[in-house]
């Protein structure tokens, strides 16, 4: 009895991190003493401190964001890594019921060139001045088989993604992919041909990923396993798909996604978001070419 008794005492005594309870520690913050786990260290001058206390100060004068746990890319870790996913699939599914109760929304919503086309006017589409379609097309789905799998992977890949990058980076990544993927279908398809969905911008996230974990020395055969899939089921006529959108996307989320793990820290910042400027200016170019054939 004696002994029972003394084990379950040394197992009660055992100290569980503060944020993460199925986690022992023998660590504690060197500010408030709460145990913190691996996870939860933030190094300081002295011994680790907790997240809490490095967001409200160090004490020593710098700002509170100076020390402030970082991502690979930079950003500023998070208590929920995949707010922003969570987020990015919300607004595509209030979109999807949105059409599903009045299918006239299409017609505001996709992306397509112009239509009528010359020498018909006036011109509608992209051509005729409504380039808030490279935005409403992006969370714009009509069949269930189609958000069904884009919410799927945007939730697979993008909530690793975002914890990776950080919220503002992430959101970068993932909107300049699907505008990039979006002036690319601009260009290639048929005027009159209307495109909606994700996939631009997912692509973008799978070039990403791929690029992270190249950067992390992953094994990176399931991703490019999953690439391959992918684009199979693009260049499949049966499929109607828009390999445009993709391709785009894809190309924009690697050229992206290096800058952002790949920057010198000294000029973190500036690198990545200045490659973002970059892609969009040649989304921007592809664009006005098309329209000026167009019009």
């Amino acid at each position: 009895m004696e002994q029972a008794a003394g084990s379950a005492q040394d197992a009660h005594s055992v100290p569980v991190c503060y944020r993460h309870p199925d986690r022992e520690t023998g660590v504690r913050c060197t500010r408030c003493e709460r145990p913190i786990c691996p996870e939860c260290m933030v190094s300081a001058s002295v011994g680790f401190q907790c997240p809490d206390c490095v967001r409200g100060g160090s004490g020593t004068g710098h700002a509170p964001q100076a020390s402030r746990p970082r991502t690979i890319a930079g950003g500023t870790v998070t208590s929920d890594p995949r707010l922003l996913t969570k987020i990015l699939i919300g607004i595509n599914l209030a979109v999807f019921i949105a059409i599903q109760a009045d299918r006239s929304l299409l017609d505001d919503v996709v992306l397509y060139g112009a239509w009528p086309p010359k020498p018909f006017a006036p011109t509608s589409g992209v051509a005729g001045g409504e380039w808030y379609r490279f935005v409403t097309s992006m969370f714009s789905h009509e069949e269930y088989w189609h958000i069904g799998f884009n919410m799927l992977s945007l939730w697979w890949v993008g909530g690793p993604l975002e914890a990776a990058l950080g919220r503002a980076r992430y959101l970068a990544v993932y909107f300049v992919s699907g505008l990039a993927g979006g002036a690319l279908t601009y260009l290639l398809a048929s005027p009159s041909t209307a495109s909606l969905g994700a996939s631009g911008a997912i692509f973008g996230l799978f070039g990403a990923t791929a690029v992270l974990m190249r950067r992390l020395n992953y094994d990176m055969r399931p991703v490019i396993a999953l690439l391959v899939i992918n684009l199979i089921f693009t260049f499949n006529p049966a499929m109607h798909i828009s390999w445009p959108a993709h391709i785009g996307g894809l190309v924009a989320g690697v050229v992206t996604g290096y800058a952002m793990v790949h920057a010198p820290r000294e000029r973190r910042s500036l690198v990545q978001y200045g490659t973002c400027a970059v892609v969009l200016a040649l989304a921007v170019a592809l664009v006005l070419v098309r329209t000026a054939q167009l019009t």
